[in-house]
Formats: C-alpha cells, sequence, structure tokens
C-alpha cells in the first residue's frame, strides 16, 4: 500500500508526494513539525503541514534568500537571519568571504534539532564557529537590535502560526532599525498566484519603510503555484545591482549573477498587482 502527503495550497488545490517513510513527527511548543522521506524529493521538513524545504529543491530558496543581498551589498559583516532553523540561509551566507558572524534566531529548536539530524547537507553549517544559533523570538530580537546588521534576512514559514507578526509593517521598521545606515533586508512573500493580497500588502509596506523596495522571484516547484517572491528593502544600495565578480565567485546550482539581475524582471500580472490598490 502506498503512502503520499497532500498539501492543500488552498481550499481546492494542492501538491502531493509519495512517502517512503515517516523519519519523525511531533507536536512541538509552536507547531506541528514533520520529517519524511519522499520517493521524488528526498527528505521533506514539513511544519503544519506544509512543505518547509527538500533535499532536491532546497537550493534554489536558500540561495535566492541569501544571495541577493548579500551580492547587492559592498561588503556584508554581519548577517542576521529570523527564522530558516533548517539551515540553508546560514550555509549560503558563509560562502560569502566577507561574512564575520551569522546570527539565527530559530523560535522553535525542534526544527533547529531534527534539521541537523535528517537534512545534514542543509544545516551542516550551524555548527561553523562563525554562526550563533539562538533559539528565541526573531520578533523581540529585531525590537531589542540597534543598527547591529548589514543584512537581515526574513525566512519565516507563511503568515500562520508565530509567523504572522512577520508580516506586519511594524515589523519591517523594527528591521529598518536594527540595520546599520547603509543596510539591507529580504523577507520571502509567498507566492502571487494564490496570495497576491500579501504580497502587495508587504512590498508597500516595505516601500514606505525603506529607499530602495524590488520585488524579485525564483522558481521552486515544491512551494505553491511554483512562482516564489521574495521582497527586498535596501536604505542605500540598489538591490537590482550586484557586485558580478563576488557574485560570480559563489559556488551555487541556481544563483548566478545574469540571475540576480533577472529575477527582478516581473511577469506583467504580478507587477500590475503590486501595483493594484488595495480593497
Amino acid at each position: 500500500m502506498e503512502t503520499w502527503f497532500t498539501e492543500k495550497q488552498t481550499e481546492h488545490f494542492g501538491i502531493t508526494a509519495r512517502v517512503t517513510k515517516t523519519l519523525h513527527s511531533e507536536q512541538t511548543d509552536f507547531q506541528q513539525l514533520d520529517v519524511v522521506e519522499t520517493a521524488e524529493f528526498g527528505n521533506m521538513l514539513l511544519l503544519d503541514g506544509m512543505v518547509m524545504t527538500t533535499e532536491k529543491d532546497e537550493f534554489v530558496y536558500h540561495e535566492m534568500m541569501a544571495h541577493v543581498p548579500l551580492a547587492a551589498h559592498p561588503e556584508p559583516k554581519h548577517v542576521l537571519v529570523v527564522g530558516g532553523g533548517d539551515g540553508g540561509v546560514i550555509r549560503e551566507v558563509l560562502k560569502h568571504p566577507s561574512v564575520e558572524a551569522a546570527t539565527l534566531v530559530e523560535i522553535d529548536g525542534q526544527v533547529v534539532k531534527y534539521s541537523k539530524k535528517y537534512l545534514p547537507s542543509i544545516a551542516g553549517a550551524l555548527d561553523d564557529p562563525r554562526v550563533d544559533v539562538q533559539v528565541a523570538d526573531g520578533f523581540m530580537h529585531i525590537a531589542e537590535s540597534e543598527a547591529a546588521y548589514d543584512v537581515i534576512m526574513v525566512d519565516s514559514t507563511e503568515p500562520v502560526g508565530p509567523a504572522v507578526k512577520l508580516f506586519e509593517k511594524g515589523f519591517y521598521e523594527g528591521i529598518h532599525r536594527a540595520l546599520k545606515e547603509d543596510g539591507i533586508f529580504v523577507a520571502q512573500t509567498d507566492n502571487p498566484w494564490f496570495h497576491a493580497d500579501l504580497l502587495r500588502t508587504v512590498y508597500n509596506d516595505v516601500k514606505e519603510i525603506f529607499t530602495h523596495t524590488d520585488v524579485y522571484t525564483a522558481n521552486i516547484p515544491t512551494y505553491p503555484s511554483g512562482l516564489w517572491t521574495f521582497t527586498i528593502g535596501s536604505k542605500q544600495y540598489k538591490p537590482k545591482e550586484a557586485h558580478r565578480s563576488r557574485a560570480e565567485a559563489l559556488d551555487t546550482h541556481y544563483y548566478t549573477a545574469d540571475i540576480h539581475e533577472a529575477a527582478f524582471a516581473l511577469p506583467a500580472f504580478v507587477q500590475r498587482g503590486l501595483e493594484r490598490k488595495g480593497e
């Protein structure tokens, strides 16, 4: 008998994968955490029934979350990742020689624990001496920080449960204060097919706070619709402009200097969605 996992991405649409083994399952203090082995995508991390990452396609999200803001900054030294307990973004951050310290603030320590156990190719860099892993509330960490970071990355789940407040305007205002005077931040902002309203709201909130605000996209097969967006805000530098020599020196599977520039070219319906007035 075959076992299949289905993520119901909307009331009428979902994605399904054949599960060959359940590796871990528990209700943590914050969410339902599952790690399963799948036939197509390898080991898969699920939180509250939503796909967070898989061994097969994880590099797309993690590279695009990390390298776009880091390559747009001339010399990022101190980096903060909010969420991202699987460690994939941290792994990519550490590929930049200028980075001296990377802080990971993850609210659920069980995500870190079981990512290390079952997703070592993703989480392995969490033990690097440059990394400070803090099991704490990222919202509060931002609120208590001032001019502390060159780049901040918000690697959150979708806006449910403890992640809801990570999509509020007040949080982005806190990020602005937590960044240095030439800082850059990026957040994952879901997909434009099913959550165009969320993307539009975040984009316009960030636009009111940061000097430069843009949206860029990437193709991630196991995320709802396959087309994923990131919203980036910068105090000084233009996010679309990468330091090409540094970008080209990176060891990556998806991100390149050309992809950096191309990712900001939005489909017409996405661009119109950002400009449309909210209801």
